[in-house]
């Protein structure tokens, strides 16, 4: 029997790979787009087509989406800092790719696209946790990129019929997390210096607090969101664990020394309120944040 074709861009990513993954488990055949400039060759499962192109390239969207059922729509330029200080290039990506996407696989027939989002939408907030229902209010590029993403899948959802739904992502974590560069997020950043036997650097005084949510619960919820007929008119849906930590607690638990230093532009808090995704998805996280780090270091062969 021939398999149902799914598309995912991003594919060598993170949370990518590791959807692609997921989707071959369930007996998919995976299309994966990747540049390989946040990707990595390493991540692509030989068991998918892979296409190494550009999600600004309109014509080569529009070959890859042809047949496809469903598009998990993975790609960007991430990190909120990085935004800051490339602007132009990455809303060139994040936003002019987006509207890429959502062009070719409406000219496509796609069944529905799946578009992850970000918190980074909330930015600061008078009250927690953070529900869908909240104004946006951005604080970065970043997060005004994915803000405008789910405005352009509700737009395509409302004018031209193409089933999307966009999933808030809280600070996703697990195996395959990038943990060089100057942009890692703080998990693979602490992990990355303990492993080296350097200081964990924890910006400002640690107090600020973040969702964390495992990369196999963000999995489930993308293919809960593409198969599930019951969401796809361009709604956002929180993917978050409903508890969150300080980065203080954080570096307890990955252990060793630590050093603090300036305070950088960013939310204080993050936590989602995450009864829609139950609701909507059938959908709750599964994975304990101490097993979810516990499983880490032991990647990170961290004692």
């Amino acid at each position: 029997m021939d398999k149902t074709k799914v598309v995912v861009t991003g594919g060598a990513g993170f949370i990518g790979s590791n959807l692609v993954h997921g989707l071959l488990e369930k007996g998919y055949e995976v299309h994966v787009i990747d540049n390989l400039v946040a990707g990595h060759r390493e991540n692509v499962d030989p068991r998918t087509i892979f296409h190494e192109k550009d999600i600004r390239n309109l014509s080569d969207m529009h070959a890859v989406m042809e047949g496809a059922k469903y598009v998990f729509h993975l790609a960007a330029v991430p990190r909120v800092q990085y935004s800051i200080e490339h602007p132009i290039e990455t809303n060139d990506v994040n936003v002019g790719g987006t509207l890429n996407i959502l062009k070719a696989a409406k000219d496509a027939g796609v069944s529905k696209v799946v578009f992850s989002a970000s918190s980074s939408a909330y930015g600061d907030q008078d009250s927690m946790p953070l529900r869908e229902d909240m104004p946006a209010n951005p604080k970065s590029p970043y997060g005004l990129h994915k803000h405008i993403g789910e405005l352009y899948c509700r737009l395509f959802s409302e004018i031209y019929e193409l089933p999307t739904v966009s999933l808030r992502y809280f600070n996703v974590y697990g195996p395959r997390l990038d943990p060089a560069g100057a942009y890692a997020l703080v998990i693979g950043l602490f992990l990355r210096l303990r492993s080296e036997g350097k200081p964990l650097t924890i910006t400002g005084d640690g107090t600020q607090t973040r969702d964390m949510t495992h990369v196999r619960d963000v999995v489930r919820a993308n293919i809960l969101a593409a198969e599930r007929d019951m969401v796809g008119k361009g709604e956002v849906i929180n993917i978050g664990s409903g508890k969150n930590h300080t980065i203080n607690e954080l570096a307890e638990l990955i252990g060793g020394p630590v050093e603090h230093i300036a305070p950088r532009l960013e939310p204080h808090d993050t936590l989602a309120d995450n009864s829609l995704a139950k609701e909507l998805l059938g959908w709750e996280p599964t994975v304990p944040f101490e097993e979810g780090i516990a499983e880490l270091k032991q990647i990170f062969d961290i004692k």
